[in-house]
């Protein structure tokens, strides 16, 4: 990372470089500019994983109608993979964590946060999108937003008001410590979680997509305005930008896992007897 980083600062150095900044996360509006409809290429990478994720459900929800209505219960290899992926959330993340009832209730929301990070977060290691439709605070807010709701629905309708009151006042606490637990739980129930849910997600993205963003740039210079023998350097920064290309694609299925994990956390947290 040393030699890495070296590099870079060389390249910026000689003035043809120049390095990723914050503004990545701000292009240029390329629709319906001035208006509350105003696209960027970040909101239409959003715009086209939406469209992908929609024709995908469709089409394998169409595909088992028709195995149901013909009999035909051996599944295609595209029917099999979807299988596999909604078995996925349901069987690992949803049964294991709320039950098979509770969490067949759950489960189409928890089905939705898995795939939307993940089809998000994918898009920050496709050509032409290069970037993360989640690295911008808009989507990973609204997601944990939806968690958040959800966690206190589950609270209130299993508890009804005593919810906040189980929340707030955990039990075998003696009262007199009241005074400095309830603040605290306050906080870290219904503060923390919502924020720390969307920060840990947002700059997951906005991290990988700086680093792939240095690695490809400094590749770019050297091979192309580097002279003599620092052309050489080029394929250094290449190997890196392949390397953290395959990191970006574990740590976008892993935030997605992690996401839909800790959301079925906080509801089985809400439901239990005492949290």
């Amino acid at each position: 990372m040393k030699l890495f980083s070296a590099l870079t600062l060389f390249a910026a150095e000689e003035g043809g470089f120049h390095p990723p900044s914050i503004m990545e996360f701000y292009p240029e509006i390329v629709a319906f500019e001035g208006t509350i409809f105003a696209i960027n290429r970040i909101m239409m990478i959003r715009l086209i994983v939406l469209s992908v994720l929609l024709v995908l459900f469709w089409l394998w929800t169409r595909k088992f109608k028709q195995a149901v209505r013909t009999g035909n219960v051996v599944p295609g290899r595209f029917q099999l993979l979807g299988e596999m992926a909604l078995n996925f959330v349901r069987k690992n993340i949803a049964h294991d964590q709320l039950g098979e009832k509770d969490g067949d209730r759950f489960l189409p929301l928890l089905t939705t946060i898995f795939f939307m990070v993940l089809g998000m977060n994918i898009t920050g290691i496709i050509p032409f999108a290069n970037i993360a439709g989640s690295s911008v605070i808009g989507l990973p807010l609204v997601l944990a937003l939806a968690a958040y709701v959800t966690f206190i629905y589950a609270g209130i309708k299993r508890h009804g008001i005593k919810f906040f009151k189980n929340s707030l006042f955990p039990a075998g606490v003696p009262p007199a410590f009241y005074v400095m637990v309830t603040p605290i739980e306050f906080l870290s129930t219904f503060i923390l979680r919502p924020v720390t849910l969307a920060l840990r997600l947002l700059m997951n993205m906005i991290a990988g997509h700086l680093l792939l963003v240095l690695c490809f740039s400094a590749t770019q210079f050297f091979f192309f305005e580097a002279d003599g023998l620092f052309k050489l350097f080029g394929a250094g920064t290449f190997l890196f930008g392949f390397a953290f290309t395959l990191f970006e694609i574990l740590v976008a299925v892993l935030q997605a896992y992690v996401f839909t994990l800790l959301t079925t956390v906080y509801i089985q947290l809400a439901l239990a007897d005492e949290h």
